[in-house]
């Protein structure tokens, strides 16, 4: 579910509140990394829990039609019943062991979020299509799924604000997850368990040590790094450079330098994208100048050594 890029991201947020803060504790921002890179799963679960939570207040309305202000036939809601996507979902024994593990659920107490939605759905063309199909096939249910998902929660403003005052780290997750879960949705079987993945990203895996390798190597290279850019920034003091450019900079100069198997043009173009959504207009003019320099530098001195096909 995360990329490299999203790790880099990651990475980048927590060495600028290690650089911003007088005090510097590096365990701090440590945990702080690897508490975002956990909460990126917690997200998904806590996305997939408003699935269910739609499913489950559909079956507690079940008898007691007036409370759906658009139900117009009294058994339309059961489309949403009987859809095994959602019954999948809802019923699935991992997604609600992680649930309750992981507390990322809390719509029964913030039902509003799923009945204002839930007479939404009611109200749209797809709703009503899916309900003269009769009997929905398997992708037809598919798509009704991800149709709500994508018409009515990834427009909701007030959905997006709740995500984003719930973690502090959510908001830059949510497109990630968001993508990511509605490949999910596309391809669940509910005769598969296994068919609603759970990607955690453990301490032991490639990536988190990737994550986390980055973070110490920058703060324990701080001193030899800002020697590096000397001479390289003419027209710039290092102390008139944009944080945020400046820790891409550094993060890349590590890359290049202690990360063999990441090719060169890799490191590059994914700082150059970073610095797109996370910096100034002109930073991806600045960082592509200086990297580039620095790459054409260290392999004139033989300092740049790369090997294998890389990861982004």
């Amino acid at each position: 579910m995360l990329t490299r890029r999203h790790l880099r991201i990651k990475v980048m947020q927590s060495l600028y509140s290690f650089f911003k803060t007088e005090k510097k504790e590096i365990y701090k921002d440590l945990f702080f990394l690897e508490q975002s890179i956990k909460n990126t799963f917690s997200l998904y679960v806590f996305l997939l829990g408003y699935l269910k939570a739609l499913y489950d207040h559909s079956i507690k309305i079940k008898g007691d039609v007036k409370k759906v202000k658009n139900l117009v036939i009294s058994d339309e809601f059961k489309f949403i019943i009987e859809n095994d996507i959602l019954r999948f979902i809802s019923e699935h024994k991992s997604l609600n062991r992680f649930i309750s593990k992981l507390k990322a659920s809390d719509w029964e107490v913030n039902i509003d979020f799923v009945i204002s939605n839930y007479e939404k759905l009611l109200a749209t063309a797809f709703f009503k299509s899916y309900v003269n199909a009769k009997k929905p096939n398997l992708k037809e249910q598919r798509l009704f799924v991800s149709n709500f998902y994508k018409e009515i929660i990834l427009t909701s403003e007030n959905f997006f604000d709740y995500i984003e005052d719930s973690q502090i780290t959510w908001i830059d997750d949510y497109p990630v997850v968001n993508t990511f879960l509605l490949k999910v949705i596309s391809k669940i079987d509910p005769k598969k368990n296994d068919s609603l993945p759970f990607p955690d990203l453990p301490k032991n895996s490639d990536d988190f040590k990737f994550g986390k390798r980055l973070f110490e190597k920058v703060i324990s290279s701080n001193l030899d790094l800002d020697k590096e850019l000397e001479g390289r920034t003419p027209n710039w003091d290092s102390k008139r450079i944009a944080m945020i450019d400046l820790i891409l900079i550094k993060m890349a100069t590590v890359e290049l330098l202690y990360f063999p198997e990441i090719p060169k043009k890799v490191t590059i173009n994914e700082y150059v994208e970073i610095s797109k959504d996370y910096s100034t207009p002109k930073s991806k003019i600045f960082i592509n100048g200086i990297l580039d320099k620095i790459v054409k530098d260290f392999e004139l001195s033989n300092r740049l050594v790369k090997q294998g096909k890389g990861l982004l």
